[in-house]
């Protein structure tokens, strides 16, 4: 897949056919929005694209309200390109760019720019200043500006919007098991290992504690769950806690911490993966070290159960 940043690189690709969106999460719904553009493609020997924007438009153009990412920019990247995804264009979206008009989107952007000969878009999708661009826009220009457009019909899209409301409800619920169903994969947390107050390693369960790549993405509920972590290139079992650690710290900042099963390598400024697949408990507080660790033994038990059982 050939990544291009913003617009100055020359784009090259042969009969292009482009899709638009941020696809947060790249869930079972996009996945199908890029396997529907890669069909299109090679029904005229063209190839895929897709432009999509970073950071979200909702953290530039809605900054008082926060917004949850379900996924890292560079995950989404390398899962873009494992789903066949040919080209894509990530336009850095700013206030700027936010009041382009439809129409200068399409003939600057999408034809002059791209050279588009087909479009894939939802029904329902709006673009260009106070979104004015839509399937219909598309259709009045389409023939003057030699493209065609391809609409994906309403009953697909409106279940990609109910997969994120329910992936994010999912998610906030500590229902991994349920957003990982609308995501077709386990949802994922990817950061870099930074340096904790190591009290993990004087109970015999040291732990990494996890600083997330991108700052917005949404959190599971607090609790422990049974994960898969990959790090140093290898994949191994473990028990990730999402919590503010009652029994250790009062007044204690949220924090993400794993426990990786038969390992024992330093990690600091590791990148690692982090994939749930189970949420075992609540997080408690405990009225001594001693009950704390009789407890995270009894959740090692019921994680290597659950993964035994699962494979």
């Amino acid at each position: 897949m050939k990544i291009y940043k913003g617009l100055e690189t020359e784009f090259n690709c042969k009969n292009p056919v482009v899709t638009i969106g941020t696809f947060d999460g790249l869930h079972i719904g996009h996945q199908k929005i890029i396997q529907r553009v890669r069909e299109e493609a090679q029904k005229i020997n063209g190839e895929s694209v897709l432009l999509t924007f970073y950071p979200h438009p909702r953290s530039i153009l809605n900054s008082e309200n926060s917004i949850s990412l379900l996924q890292a920019h560079e995950d989404k990247l390398m899962e873009l390109e494992a789903l066949g995804l040919q080209h894509l264009i990530v336009l850095p979206f700013t206030n700027e760019l936010s009041t382009m008009s439809a129409y200068d989107f399409i003939k600057d952007i999408l034809v002059a720019h791209i050279n588009l000969k087909k479009i894939v878009l939802g029904y329902d999708h709006h673009f260009g200043n106070n979104r004015e661009g839509n399937i219909e826009f598309l259709n009045k220009h389409a023939q003057s500006m030699g493209f065609d457009v391809i609409e994906i019909p309403a009953k697909e899209i409106d279940e990609i919007k109910i997969s994120s409301t329910k992936i994010r409800e999912a998610i906030r619920n500590g229902e991994i098991e349920k957003a990982s169903k609308f995501l077709g994969k386990p949802y994922e947390i990817t950061g870099t290992v930074i340096k904790g107050n190591q009290l993990g390693r004087t109970i015999g369960y040291p732990t990494a504690n996890i600083n997330p790549i991108e700052s917005l993405q949404l959190l599971p509920k607090i609790g422990v769950y049974a994960v898969k972590i990959k790090v140093l290139h290898q994949i191994y079992f473990g028990m990730l806690n999402i919590g503010l650690r009652p029994t250790v710290e009062e007044n204690g900042q949220m924090k993400l911490e794993v426990h990786i099963f038969d390992f024992s390598e330093h990690l600091y400024g590791e990148k690692i993966q982090v994939h749930l697949y189970e949420r075992i408990r609540n997080e408690q507080n405990f009225a001594s070290i001693e009950a704390l660790k009789a407890q995270i033994e009894e959740d090692e038990i019921i994680t290597r159960s659950y993964f035994m059982h699962l494979d």
